[in-house]
């Protein structure tokens, strides 16, 4: 082996239930040198940092560091070989200090005792060799700006003398100046010998600061240690584009173009994470957000929904304007969401299915202070039949069931009004509100395996066919362009393009969220009759 070289994976294999999530991966890290590594969502990233910081094992394959077949036991034992990893996700503890943060886990002690001075004076050494001595040893991290949060995980690294930092979309919650910032941090690290393994995105990053590319595609590496600045954009795109997955999705039932928008969204801005974004959404009619995490996708369909409040612009349901900030309004207005954390944001996991599918309807199955169990169990059982949940007892804790059948879960929660379109007002008002005419789905199949995926494409259409309007954001492309009858391009907050779902190519969008370097204008002109584009996105 290269004596430079200091991590080396040879086939590497990780598998989950239904998932194969890393199907062979190459990868081999030099010291001193920045090796990004770029993939779609769902490309086997996030697993492989994992495998590399001992948090899974891998099920095949070698793992060598510093020329030694090694296996992690733990993210401890990762640590204390010498390598750290600074998730997108910064896993600090807000109510200690920067020193604490610092060296939590292997505090200076003397006689048992944690030796608090000496644990500040070794951080203030470190702070200082990062260019950041005027952070204070002792504050308390929640005090910090994102970037300082960022810079104390760095100390962490370094307090574990660490040979190799992972850092996974570092810039994500970072402002243009301090980019420039983080980069001269990581340059002086390379300079050091330290190795540091960059995830990100963005093409333009990935030019600046890096040294050689790596690129997975469904778990597979499709590229290794190619110059990240002379490889050209397209090359890049396209081995990140093949694909061993089948998307096989239903026929379209296209909406009435002459429908009055169910949804208009009018110069929606929320300071910091989308700005002017405007779009409708008519009855029956499925529209699609492609973007990077990060873009404001996810950030806008919240706002939408009301659980975040917008500083600009007007939301319209049916013809009125939803009260900005409030979930209440909106449901009341007939719009339902499905999130893209359902354990954490949509399901009560120790709760039966059809306690969980009653929820956003729950006033409908009361009486006297009283739920009624039995009247919950029938209107979920007939959820449960229309989705084709499997095992279809409603009885059963969710928390028991496969990810795309929790996923039919949470969607199903908002059909349970759409049994009652013909209540009257007042028992619309009683019952929870309108029925269910608008749903937002967050990346509707994170989590869920292959075959399960189907099953939802085809819930999917079978609702807009219904007449329901489908507002959806997915990191898979393919997803977008294949479920959609329109689809927004969103990049750093803003819409960038507008299209049907059948006039772009995987590729063609791709080149816009990544290189962000064809506007609108250019890529008409440069595309050809199947919908690709020629000219280079740099």
């Amino acid at each position: 082996m290269d004596d430079n070289v200091i991590l080396k994976l040879t086939d590497v294999v990780k598998t989950f239930p239904g998932v194969r999530a890393l199907d062979g991966v190459q990868l081999e890290v030099r010291a001193g040198e920045v090796h990004c590594l770029l993939g779609q969502n769902g490309a086997g990233k996030s697993t492989l940092i994992k495998v590399l910081a001992g948090v899974h094992r891998p099920d095949s394959g070698n793992v060598e560091w510093l020329g030694k077949p090694v296996e992690f036991a733990n993210p401890q034992a990762a640590m204390r070989a010498g390598i750290a990893t600074i998730y997108q996700e910064l896993d600090l503890v807000d109510g200690l200090s920067v020193a604490e943060n610092a060296f939590l886990g292997h505090e200076p002690r003397r006689l048992g005792f944690i030796r608090r001075g000496e644990t500040a004076r070794r951080t203030r050494e470190i702070l200082g060799r990062l260019g950041h001595a005027e952070i204070p040893a002792r504050r308390p991290v929640h005090r910090l700006p994102s970037a300082g949060k960022q810079i104390v995980s760095m100390a962490r690294a370094l307090s574990h003398d660490a040979r190799l930092i992972i850092m996974d979309e570092p810039s994500a919650v970072l402002a243009h100046d301090e980019v420039g910032n983080l980069f001269r941090i990581i340059r002086e690290l390379t300079a050091a010998g330290i190795a540091v393994v960059y995830i990100s995105h963005r093409m333009e990053e990935i030019r600046e600061i890096g040294d050689r590319v790596t690129v997975l595609k469904d778990g597979r590496t499709t590229a290794a240690g190619l110059p990240a600045r002379d490889t050209p954009t397209r090359d890049l795109v396209t081995r990140m584009t093949g694909r061993t997955i089948e998307y096989v999705f239903p026929d379209r039932v296209h909406a009435d173009a002459g429908t009055a928008p169910l949804l208009d969204v009018t110069g929606l801005t929320r300071h910091g994470e989308f700005a002017d974004v405007s779009l409708t959404v008519r009855p029956g009619e499925i529209v699609g957000i492609a973007g990077l995490v990060g873009s404001g996708r996810s950030e806008l369909l919240e706002t939408i929904y009301g659980a975040r409040r917008a500083d600009a612009g007007t939301i319209r349901v049916g013809g009125r304007a939803l009260r900005p900030g409030s979930v209440g309004s909106a449901v009341r207005a007939g719009v339902g969401m499905a999130p893209e954390e359902r354990k954490s944001q949509a399901l009560l996991l120790d709760e039966p299915i059809y306690r969980n599918v009653t929820l956003a309807r729950f006033a409908r199955f009361a009486r006297g202070g009283f739920t009624r169990a039995g009247a919950e169990a029938s209107a979920s059982a007939d959820v449960a039949a229309r989705l084709d949940l499997r095992p279809p007892d409603v009885r059963r804790p969710v928390r028991q069931l496969s990810g795309g059948n929790q996923q039919k879960v949470v969607v199903g929660r908002w059909l349970v009004g759409t049994a009652a379109r013909n209540d009257s007002p007042e028992d619309q008002d009683r019952f929870g509100g309108t029925p269910t005419r608008l749903l937002i789905l967050d990346e509707p199949t994170r989590g869920v395996d292959v075959g399960a995926r189907s099953d939802l494409y085809q819930l999917i259409r079978d609702l807009a066919a219904a007449g329901l309007g489908v507002l959806l954001v997915s990191s898979e492309v393919p997803e977008v362009l294949g479920l959609s009858d329109r689809v927004l391009i969103m990049r750093e907050g803003s819409v960038i393009r507008e299209a049907p779902g059948g006039e772009l190519d995987e590729e063609a969008v791709l080149d816009m969220i990544m290189a962000g370097s064809l506007t609108t204008g250019a890529l008409a002109a440069e595309t050809d009759t199947t919908g690709t584009t020629e000219g280079e996105a740099a």
